[in-house]
């Protein structure tokens, strides 16, 4: 592969735009490329030139690893290169406070030279981009590594407080000793976090501010290479004097716990996550500010803290993986570019990139160490495996016994519908007598795997596409990192249910009874219930088999659903309530089985289910739990955020419950003008409106001043048409709800496979709208370049919240 794709998939999706351009510096250079070829055709250079020109392309190359090297192309003081072999000549400026960096390109008068000073003035903008970007996120970095550290001071004093009621200097106490190693033990790692920032890193930074001083518009070298000598032996002194009293403090810091009187000035975060605390929080019911030592809060606290070192962790990772990927790919460019020229810039320019703040910071190198030994320390008993399998989770590889799985299955699938249409056609069995009977009891029951493993197939088919476009939905949805389904991981289940599924539907084929005794088998009448169950049962199984993480994620999403609006909103919790809204029928066919093995006839295929006051009644309240769910959310979220637009989604929902609503009473009073008027008047509204939200805030489309005409500025897919025949498909699948009210009829076809089609094309109108609805939002947090969750933190000091007012 080439570096090029390399460089691409190991980017950080939400960091796209702060990478080095490689795709646009290496089409300037094809262009350098062609006017030399051209230029040497027409022009063919001299004997002598060509070899000297030849020879360049002999000398070596050794990119990265030039961080000491002295180069020609760099200009140093005392030492001017000779003009002759000068190529280019880096400079560091000072403007609006920022170090930038310039270069200039000594060969401009040449030939084809507007093309190379095009080049060089592109390729500094790039590192000055990238630079800049890294700088801020170093800042970032380590104001949350002050933070965490507050917060370990914290936890070691609480930690102290819960093991010893009575006091640390408490020793009449058979523990204190015990207790005292432990907290020493502790300080001593967050110690070494409080000093994420090392001294010589430090340093460096007095040696770079000194440099900017006296040699502003100079090109920059590393470190003490270009202090004077007068003031060489002041920074050496300095650094000593630093080195000395850093490691000092540390000692001291070190060998005493944290005082428990800072316990006096934290409070424990409440938020808002239960049921219980959101009641209280609109009760106004006081709230309990004293620390409460104990167990249970200690474990709360250490989980909290365990999930928000894990985070900042695997940012420093990504953060490190950017300076190495960018610094490789200036590398590699400069390369290219000495290959095509024939010249020996790459050097020169590499000694800059290398002293530079992008090649030269260790500082997150450094902090990921000290996190590394506070985390393996407090969290994990020492034991540094445990830790750095917990800090740096494998990735999640391909198994072939997957791969083979789904073959095995989707074969299986394929070989029973082909069956089951021959065994149908030979047998006539649309024209038996009990062909009506058993679409109107057993179609419904199978109807529900249908519909479930329909959705799983456009699940599958999105994390596949989401995947091809680089769209980060695992951070998205919030998954555990290693533990977000691949597509072949949902291809798995939904080909294995709908084997199955075919199975029960083969051996339930009978259409007529027994002629002696009446009923039919009753075993093979089970057979849906049983397979329902066993679905259920694996859905449920709590031992770590068969994606346990995931089953339990979508379990306690689907909680925060039914219990809106007691929990706060996040993605996942309304990206489910909305698939549960194109699901509506498969609800209805859960009630279906409620009522047919539980109040019918099942070994006659008997029921008076439709007739049934209360099965109607419940038809209603199935249909409309998945929006009043949503409804909820939006209520939940206008609430807090205090966002108008919620409100409007609100009241899209509010209007589509109303509609549901009169479409299911016009379906149980067939041939009423008022309810099929009103069905169809709430049904066009709420579909105009919903159709709008769709394309307009849910895939930001339809902007008339975007760059993608009618689309909008930024889109994965390279294909504009893409974007509008899916606008067309939402339009039409969203009215499919006509056939309901227009009662449309087909001889070839009963009324439940009709509903059943009409009920598959809102799950298809579904599975298209989530692509474009992750996609959307993927975008924004690039804009935003938002990679990360804010994670909670457990502590609270009183000085933070003067910061606050």
């Amino acid at each position: 592969m080439k570096f090029g794709k390399q460089f691409t998939a190991q980017m950080v999706p939400e960091w796209r735009q702060a990478y080095m351009d490689y795709d646009f510096l290496k089409s300037l250079l094809k262009q350098i490329d062609t006017f030399n070829k051209t230029h040497a055709k027409n022009h063919p250079p001299s004997h002598t030139g060509q070899l000297k020109r030849a020879l360049t392309l002999y000398r070596a190359f050794s990119g990265l690893t030039l961080r000491h090297s002295h180069s020609h192309g760099l200009a140093s003081p005392g030492s001017p290169p000779d003009a002759e072999e000068q190529t280019i000549l880096v400079n560091s400026v000072n403007r609006d406070g920022t170090k930038k960096y310039r270069t200039t390109f000594l060969m401009a008068d040449e030939e084809g030279g507007e093309y190379e000073l095009v080049y060089f003035r592109s390729l500094d903008r790039e590192f000055n981009k990238v630079d800049k970007f890294y700088r801020s996120k170093v800042e970032e970095v380590m104001k949350e590594a002050s933070v965490l550290n507050k917060q370990m001071d914290a936890l070691i004093a609480f930690r102290i407080k819960v093991e010893n009621p009575k006091g640390v200097w408490d020793f009449s106490d058979d523990r204190s000793e015990e207790i005292t190693r432990l907290a020493t033990d502790i300080a001593v790692a967050t110690a070494a976090l409080s000093s994420s920032t090392p001294s010589g890193v430090r340093a460096s930074r007095r040696v770079h501010i000194t440099m900017d001083a006296i040699e502003e518009g100079e090109g920059g070298s590393s470190h003490n290479d270009n202090v004077k000598p007068e003031n060489k032996s002041k920074v050496e002194k300095g650094e000593e004097k630093s080195n000395g009293e850093e490691e000092k403090a540390t000692k001291m810091r070190a060998n005493r716990p944290p005082p428990l009187e800072l316990l006096d000035r934290v409070k424990l975060n409440t938020t808002v996550e239960t049921p219980r605390s959101t009641i209280k929080g609109l009760l106004n019911f006081p709230k309990n500010s004293e620390l409460q030592f104990n167990k249970e809060n200690l474990n709360k606290i250490e989980n909290q803290l365990r999930k928000a070192f894990v985070v900042f962790y695997h940012k420093l990772r990504l953060l490190k993986s950017f300076s190495f990927l960018n610094t490789l790919a200036f590398s590699k460019i400069m390369k290219k570019y000495d290959k095509i020229t024939s010249r020996d810039a790459g050097k020169a320019y590499m000694k800059m990139v290398d002293s530079s703040y992008l090649g030269s910071s260790d500082e997150v190198s450094k902090l990921m160490e000290r996190v590394e030994a506070a985390f393996i320390k407090h969290f994990c008993n020492a034991n540094r495996t445990k830790g750095m399998n917990i800090l740096r989770p494998k990735a999640k590889k391909e198994r072939h016994r997957t791969t083979f799985s789904v073959g095995f299955f989707a074969g299986c699938t394929i070989a029973l519908i082909v069956a089951l249409i021959f065994i149908t056609r030979a047998r006539h069995i649309i024209d038996r007598e009990g062909h009506s009977q058993y679409m109107d009891t057993m179609f419904p029951l199978y109807s529900l795997f249908g519909f479930v493993v329909l959705h799983l197939l456009m699940y599958a088919a999105n994390v596949y596409f989401w995947r091809r476009y680089q769209v980060n939905y695992s951070f998205i949805f919030g998954f555990k990192q290693g533990t977000e389904l691949a597509y072949r991981d949902v291809l798995l289940p939904s080909f294995a249910v709908a084997t199955l599924a075919l199975a029960c539907v083969l051996s339930n084929l009978d259409m007529e009874m027994d002629p002696e005794t009446k009923p039919y088998q009753a075993v093979t009448e089970l057979l849906p219930l049983v397979l329902l169950l066993a679905v259920v049962a694996v859905f449920l199984c709590p031992f770590n088999i068969l994606y346990r993480s995931s089953r339990f994620f979508c379990l306690k999403t689907l909680y925060r659903c039914i219990c809106a609006p007691l929990y706060m909103v996040v993605f996942a919790d309304f990206f489910l309530a909305d698939q549960f809204t194109s699901q509506v029928q498969a609800l209805r066919s859960l009630e279906f089985y409620i009522c047919h093995y539980g109040w019918g006839d099942y070994k006659h295929r008997q029921n008076t289910c439709r007739e049934n006051t209360v099965f109607n009644t419940f038809s209603f309240i199935i249909a409309v739990i998945p929006y009043w769910s949503r409804l909820l959310q939006c209520l939940r979220r206008l609430y807090e955020e205090k966002d108008v637009m919620q409100g409007y989604n609100g009241l899209k929902y509010f209007l589509t419950i109303v509609a549901v609503c009169l479409r299911t009473a016009y379906n149980l009073n067939k041939g009423v003008l008022t309810w099929k008027v009103l069905a169809a008047v709430f049904s066009a509204v709420a579909a105009i409106i919903c159709t709008y939200w769709d394309i307009v805030m849910d895939w930001g489309l339809l902007q008339r001043n975007s760059k993608n005409r009618w689309l909008r500025d930024k889109l994965l897919v390279g294909h504009n048409s893409v974007y509008f025949v899916a606008m067309g498909l939402n339009v039409l699948l969203r009215f499919a709800w006509l056939q309901t009210v227009l009662d449309f009829q087909f001889s070839f076809l009963h009324t439940q496979g009709l509903i059943t089609i009409v009920a598959s094309l809102e799950i298809i109108r579904r599975g298209i709208w989530n692509f474009f609805r992750l996609e959307n939002e993927h975008l924004n947090n690039v804009g935003k370049y938002r990679a990360f969750k804010s994670v909670p933190l457990p502590f609270n000091y009183d000085e933070d919240d003067d910061k606050d007012d």
